[in-house]
């Protein structure tokens, strides 16, 4: 029967669809953009990594998903000492790295390769890491497998396990043996803990999420946008962060209402921005809107009656909650996973969210604590938005609870720092 494979057997097959996927993925790009461009990207990534990686410094490789992931390690790369150690960055996810492609926290930047044989072979010979660094459950067997033979130091930051992962199943079962590679486990919480531990694995520690690191700096640098000042100009103002059309729906009849009366200012920025998404959001509105790439310097903003602002570019999301009193935050309507909380969160205010959260302890933390709420359906969302506006106290109070949880969950990137500096001391930058 299938379940009882042996291992080996099981190997191969991944090993079969690793080298499939590799075959297919151009052909899978001809029916969907996002895979064209991750297609199109990994056939550029041998020749960024042959090109640019060096082979006479030492390599430092970290490697995300996509832009949450980044996220999550960027207090870490800021601290990477890059005069003796050359930053290869990798992502899996185009959303990643089509937004980051261009960061200077890295020396070079490129998509991971499938996690097929013969790309680890290549890929490992053409970078030679002397250091990895995976984030969150980024767990390709291949790879690690690699990292463990060419005995490379190896840690996860921010990681997180759970039951219903491949490791507890019988199909995936296989692949435990490659967290071999990981030195050592850096974890969100404790229940990844002993999820990890329930695999064998006592090299780990709970040290938070690193996003709590990140998201305290952003309160810290100077977030203003003058133009939205303009618009805004002292009016309630609810900011719509990385929606998705399942998210506008349900929010649709309180937006068309609210453009009625004009009393809040509403500022939506979709997780998707190329001109066929954006057309599509507008479109999807019976009302007019205003688009931040045609109005950011003009006068429109001052004597436009509007309510909504479309923001049609990406890299502003950070800044423009600051000016938020309510934050909707996307992905969780629909399955296109919940987007960071944390950056709305830390300038203490109101979080909202969709239904689908399972997988983010963080929400369900700040949902106990009272600064989080989770909406199902389009009534659920006009109640709680209409009673945060209505409510000063309860605004503030909740807002309150948001600001202080980041806070009080920062240091993260220490616990990480440190057990980076027992590798090489001149690994970290003071």
């Amino acid at each position: 029967m299938l379940f009882l494979l042996p291992m080996p057997i099981l190997k191969s097959l991944y090993d079969t669809g690793s080298a499939f996927a590799k075959a297919a993925l151009p052909i899978a790009g001809f029916f969907n953009k996002k895979m064209k461009l991750g297609s199109q990207g990994r056939e550029r990534s041998w020749d960024i990594l042959d090109t640019k990686v060096k082979s006479t410094i030492p390599k430092i490789w970290v490697h995300v998903a996509s832009l949450g992931e980044y996220e999550q390690v960027v207090p870490i790369l800021e601290k990477l000492n890059r005069k003796k150690y050359q930053v290869v960055l990798t992502f899996f996810s185009p959303s990643g790295y089509e937004n980051k492609k261009n960061t200077q926290l890295a020396d070079v930047v490129c998509y991971l390769p499938i996690d097929a044989v013969s790309n680890v072979s290549k890929f490992m010979g053409l970078v030679e890491p002397s250091l990895a660094i995976m984030v969150k459950y980024e767990f390709w067997p291949n790879y690690l497998n690699a990292l463990k033979s060419h005995k490379v130091p190896t840690i996860l930051v921010s990681g997180i396990f759970r039951e219903k992962m491949s490791f507890h199943k019988w199909y995936g079962s296989w692949m435990t043996s490659s967290l071999e590679a990981f030195d050592h486990f850096f974890l969100q919480n404790e229940s990844s803990l002993r999820e990890l531990k329930k695999l064998g694995f006592e090299n780990a520690s709970v040290s938070g999420d690193t996003r709590f690191d990140r998201a305290s700096q952003l309160i810290e640098r100077d977030n203003r946008i003058p133009a939205l000042e303009k618009l805004i100009n002292g009016k309630p103002c609810l900011v719509v962060g990385s929606s998705w059309p399942k998210d506008i729906e349900v929010m649709k009849k309180w937006l068309v209402g609210n453009d009625q009366t004009k009393e809040i200012k509403v500022i939506i920025a979709p997780h998707e921005v190329h001109e066929e998404k954006v057309t599509e959001l507008e479109n999807s509105l019976p009302f007019d809107t205003l688009r931040w790439t045609e109005t950011k310097i003009h006068e429109k903003l001052l004597t436009s009656n509007k309510s909504v602002l479309v923001i049609d570019t990406i890299g502003l999301l950070t800044k423009i909650y600051s000016y938020a009193d309510v934050a909707y935050v996307g992905g969780a309507m629909g399955n296109s996973g919940l987007h960071n909380i944390l950056e709305a969160a830390t300038f203490g205010v109101p979080v909202v969210i969709g239904k689908n959260y399972d997988k983010y302890p963080e929400a369900g933390k700040l949902e106990d604590l009272g600064g989080l709420f989770s909406i199902s359906n389009a009534q659920d969302f006009a109640d709680t938005v209409n009673k945060l506006f209505e409510d000063d106290f309860l605004r503030e109070k909740t807002g309150m609870v948001c600001g202080h949880w980041v806070n009080s969950n920062t240091g993260a990137t220490n616990h990480v720092l440190e057990q980076l500096k027992t590798i090489d001391e001149e690994l970290i930058t003071s």
